[in-house]
């Protein structure tokens, strides 16, 4: 299982950005996606989560309202869109694969998450 996770950047604030976690030897329709990030200093904290089927998501409160989880299953392939990035939106992001399959509750927590991709930086700055 590989993950592959792209699309950060160099941004100023109350733009959007898109990362796109692209996954090989696994199917996102079978596996929960996570999305977490790690600021500097900080520890990595939960962003948000897709379930397989798509149709449950949950986000921290941080980003409510601002970001949003897609999928793009013929490309294998799940987005984290984010408007309105902040200052504070800055870090490391990380998509994640459930170790399970089919699982019916929203995963919340890193341990919960099997598989990782590789990172990509968003650095949010005017």
């Amino acid at each position: 299982v590989q993950l592959q996770a792209c699309g950060g950047g160099l941004v100023q604030p109350r733009v959007s950005l898109r990362l796109s976690c692209a996954g090989s030897g696994l199917r996102w329709t079978e596996h929960s996606t996570g999305w977490f990030r790690q600021a500097p200093g900080k520890d990595r904290e939960f962003v948000g989560t897709i379930n397989w089927s798509g149709a449950r998501t949950r986000y921290s409160n941080s980003v409510k309202g601002r970001f949003f989880i897609s999928r793009d299953i013929d490309k294998n392939t799940v987005h984290l869109q984010m408007n309105d990035l902040k200052p504070e939106d800055t870090a490391v992001y990380y998509c994640a694969a459930d170790k399970e399959t089919y699982a019916n509750e929203n995963r919340l927590f890193s341990t919960e998450y099997a598989y990782w991709g590789q990172g990509t930086l968003v650095t949010v700055s005017s």
